[in-house]
């Protein structure tokens, strides 16, 4: 079965260092034949374990990142070929409001764009290398990489 998700993919980067267009996501996937669509959007916010945030640095060794992303769409297009999918993360620094990560799924039933959504967030915080800097009133410190 031919599947839209690599070519929604393909034609557009995974990384930026602009505001993410959830708009447009959504146009790149959605097709007549999809009953729903499912947009997850993650944004920085004001505090990260009791301390305060005004804004985040998110930097990446892109090559890899690539690669990596690249990885998980591959597997979800093996897994769930009807939906179709797609992400992008936002590099650089970020405001509180501003999203950082925006992923668009669409699929015939909603059960499906929901479960594809989820595994995409999901596998990506735990595989790509995507590191943040956040930055308070305290000063600026490295976060998630101890871990």
């Amino acid at each position: 079965m031919f599947s839209v998700l690599s070519v929604v993919i393909n034609s557009m980067s995974y990384l930026t260092d602009a505001p993410i267009d959830s708009q447009e996501l959504v146009k790149r996937v959605m097709r007549p034949s999809d009953g729903a669509c499912v947009v997850f959007e993650g944004v920085v916010r004001d505090h990260h374990e009791g301390k305060k945030v005004e804004s985040i640095f998110y930097d990446a060794y892109r090559p890899m990142a690539e690669k990596e992303i690249q990885r998980i769409i591959d597997d979800i297009n093996i897994r769930f070929p009807q939906v179709a999918a797609a992400v992008v993360h936002r590099l650089g620094k970020l405001k509180v409001g501003e999203a950082s990560i925006v992923i668009a799924c669409a699929s015939p039933h909603r059960g499906e764009a929901f479960e594809v959504c989820r595994a995409i967030i999901d596998r990506f915080k735990q595989t790509v290398p995507i590191w943040k800097k956040e930055r308070g009133p305290g000063g600026e410190e490295w976060v998630g990489w101890q871990k």
